[in-house]
């Protein structure tokens, strides 16, 4: 199956073309592929940016979760 592939134009500053035109080279491969490379390098990487930061959010209410929960069980479960 083939993704669907646009025309756009965009305008990038010499020093990035020229880099651009390097890695092109160097990879036997065309500019569009290699811009299409960076954007989704930076897609995974917001992805993974988005999943951290909900990880880091699960995690802190799953200890609030655990502090309640321990409160209780001290007020059940006798000291031993």
């Amino acid at each position: 199956m083939s993704a669907t592939v646009e025309n756009i134009t965009v305008s990038i500053p010499s020093k990035l073309i020229a880099v651009v035109e390097e890695i092109v080279e160097e990879d036997n491969t065309n500019r569009s592929k290699v811009i299409s490379r960076c954007i989704e390098d930076m897609a995974k990487k917001r992805v993974r940016k988005l999943m951290e930061e909900g990880y880091k959010a699960m995690a802190k209410e799953q200890k609030q979760i655990a502090r309640e929960f321990l409160e209780l069980q001290s007020e059940v479960v006798p000291d031993w």
